[in-house]
């Protein structure tokens, strides 16, 4: 391994490819299928085929035969895949206030009915977690 030791860095060697994306989008959104895949993502087959045997063999994504003749799979999101929901809530917030031009092309409500719009907060007080109220504890090394 080069550079820092670093937990973006591991998530990143797993999901941080824009296909690989773009396919837990889509699976967030309900599709399960390769083809719904290659249509909602605008991916190539191959390159497509590639992303999901990553996302599969890394955990986040479990492949599920539906089909005998012919042997025909899906793809369902593990509770890992589930876990990637804020951080894909998150970047979709941050490109809607900083890489897009006029309203938001997907809006998602909460349950209380509004529009919903994620931020962090501390598990243990609740208080937004903002850079001024954090501070670093720990920084993986450079080998």
């Amino acid at each position: 391994m080069t550079g820092r030791d670093c937990s973006i860095a591991n998530a990143l060697a797993v999901v941080g490819e824009r296909w690989s994306l773009l396919v837990l989008r889509e699976a967030m959104l309900g599709e399960r299928r390769f083809d719904r895949f290659v249509r909602n993502t605008g991916a190539s087959r191959d390159i497509l085929a590639a992303r999901l045997r990553t996302l599969v063999a890394a955990g986040v994504l479990r492949r599920e035969q539906y089909s005998d003749h012919p042997p025909r799979h899906e793809y369902v999101l593990t509770e890992s895949g589930r876990a990637l929901q804020p951080v894909l809530m998150a970047l979709m917030e941050w490109g809607e206030r900083y890489a897009t031009e006029g309203e938001a092309p997907t809006a998602w409500a909460h349950s209380c009915g509004e529009v919903f719009h994620p931020t962090t907060v501390c598990a243990s007080c609740g208080a937004p977690a903002e850079n001024d109220t954090l501070h670093l504890l720990r920084l993986g090394q450079v080998p």
